[in-house]
């Protein structure tokens, strides 16, 4: 299939097929400051949010080739098997990978998040200072060379604005096995924050800034994941 005509097949909510990404590796991207400026606060895209193309588990093919497009076109192309969406854009998601510090570990995220995520740290430092808002990471997951995500989603990871923390203390409750198994899983929660450790503050935090928290998927309660769903060209109030 041609990269016209998976396009089109998309747009006509046609049957997309699974993409299987594979990303060089990223590891050694540099570590680098993002620079000083005010964050805009922002909200989470509507259309990039995984429920606005996957509903009851079906993904809707137009709408999910739009949320792509859009990561394609802002954050750089990937390879994808069977696909070619470099003419989107010439430039590699994974050439645009920086490491960044976020509370205290080294994370690689793509550049234009980064201000993002700095402004994040600021202000968990600045308001969440309650002793049930206190939370040390100790482990965090950002720039991924390979698909997560199964049955034709592509993982923001692989673009680089997506983030977890601690997988062992945050789990993806409604994802593959073992996940299910954790025992924040177990029995009845009244809030998806019974299923997590990270503290409400710090979810507050992040949502100020464009990211959207996972862990409010209906299907995936993904509560160790953070993803920049905001306009990245927006980040920073410019004066």
């Amino acid at each position: 299939m041609s990269p016209k005509t998976y396009w089109q097949v998309a747009a006509s909510a046609g049957v997309l097929g699974a993409l299987c990404l594979a990303f060089p590796n990223v590891g050694n991207a540099t570590a680098g400051g993002t620079g000083g400026g005010m964050c805009r606060l922002q909200e989470p895209q509507a259309f990039l949010k995984r429920t606005g193309f996957v509903r009851q588990g079906r993904l809707s093919p137009a709408r999910h080739a739009r949320a792509v497009r859009y990561r394609v076109e802002h954050y750089g192309s990937v390879e994808a098997e069977g696909f070619d969406l470099e003419p989107l854009n010439a430039e590699r998601a994974p050439s645009q990978a920086l490491g960044v510090k976020f509370m205290g570990l080294w994370v690689n995220v793509h550049k234009k998040i980064a201000p993002a995520l700095r402004c994040v740290e600021k202000r968990i430092r600045k308001v969440c200072k309650r002793s049930k808002d206190q939370y040390q990471p100790h482990a965090l997951g950002g720039f991924r060379d390979t698909n997560s995500y199964r049955g034709g989603e592509i993982s923001n990871h692989l673009f680089g604005i997506a983030i977890d923390i601690d997988s062992d203390r945050n789990p993806c409750c409604g994802c593959v096995s073992p996940w299910p198994d954790h025992p924040a899983c177990k029995g009845d929660a009244d809030s998806v924050y019974e299923r997590t450790a990270l503290p409400r503050c710090w979810v507050h935090a992040f949502e100020r800034y464009g990211f959207y928290w996972l862990g409010r998927d209906p299907e995936l309660r993904d509560t160790m994941h953070f993803e920049f769903l905001g306009d990245p060209d927006r980040i920073l109030v410019k004066f």
